[in-house]
């Protein structure tokens, strides 16, 4: 049965300091969100304006940085030439295969190129090519010598600045020449596909390294090698030339695409075909050799009898 005086007795309730200590907490909580302390930052004189100019300059930079509306360095600072080398070991690396191992139907400069030009890669590889064509050679001239007693081996320095002249002029000039050649006539043809002199320039330097082994394989005393290896680089740095630029020209008049096209591939044949030539030609070491053993006769008469 309920008790009827129930309604009758007083309850207890906690004690005012409880319920003032509740509030306080509730109103220290409510302080420290955002909305609560920008408001009490506001209320503190002197120190709102401070605090506002902060945010806002930050505020700035972020949206800055997010819209990418930095300023570009000027070119004749280090900084802008430091954004072209910008680039790390595995994307090299990858760049390096693509140009090895060209696939029907796949462009270089949008697969590997077009999200980060740079010129860290090209720049060493020729370099590489450069101090690989000219020790080679000189390692070829003494192996085939090697044993001959007319035959005094002495180091040809002189290789490094041709090869090194040869290299970098056609790894530069002739992707200037093509980029003035492309951007001619896309005012005149309007092609769907168009590079930049930075992309032709990576898809030119890449290019050349294929030939870093095969020329380190024409120190081998072996003209069949020779001839072997420089067919199998030329085919396969050739592709990668090809199915990159002909997207660029197919929509223009058919003999001047194909015309295009082979001259791109006669003026790549002719930098291997003549570096096999000048640094690794059999017919220059005999006429070395005799022109040594024309010396010798010519400085000890009773020889020549």
């Amino acid at each position: 049965m309920a008790n009827p005086d129930f309604h009758l007795q007083f309850q207890d309730f906690e004690s005012d300091e409880g319920l003032l200590g509740s509030s306080r907490e509730v109103t220290e909580v409510s302080i420290d969100d955002p909305v609560g302390k920008s408001q009490k930052q506001r209320r503190v004189p002197g120190g709102a304006a401070q605090d506002e100019d902060t945010d806002s300059l930050g505020n700035d930079d972020t949206t800055q940085l997010l819209s990418g509306q930095k300023k570009s360095a000027p070119f004749w600072t280090f900084a802008y030439y430091q954004t072209f080398f910008d680039i790390d070991t595995y994307q090299v690396k990858d760049r390096i295969l693509g140009s090895m191992l060209p696939w029907p139907g796949k462009n270089f400069v949008r697969l590997y190129i077009r999200s980060n030009p740079d010129l860290y890669g090209p720049f060493w590889i020729c370099a590489t090519l450069v101090f690989a064509i000219a020790i080679s050679g000189n390692m070829s001239s003494f192996l085939s010598h090697q044993g001959s007693p007319n035959h005094t081996y002495v180091p040809d320095f002189g290789k490094v600045t041709i090869a090194a002249t040869t290299i970098y002029s056609y790894a530069w000039l002739v992707p200037l020449a093509l980029w003035g050649f492309l951007t001619w006539r896309n005012n005149k043809v309007m092609n769907a596909v168009s590079y930049s002199f930075l992309e032709i320039v990576c898809v030119y330097g890449y290019s050349l390294f294929i030939y870093i082994p095969a020329v380190v394989l024409w120190i081998i005393p072996s003209e069949g090698l020779r001839w072997c290896s420089i067919m199998v680089a030329l085919c396969l740095s050739g592709s990668v030339l090809v199915m990159t630029f002909w997207p660029a020209i197919r929509d223009d008049q058919p003999r001047i695409a194909i015309a295009m096209i082979l001259s791109l591939m006669a003026l790549h044949t002719l930098l291997a075909v003549g570096c096999k030539v000048y640094f690794f030609s059999s017919g220059s070491s005999i006429n070395h050799v005799v022109t040594q053993t024309e010396v010798i006769e010519t400085a000890d008469p009773t020889r020549a009898h």
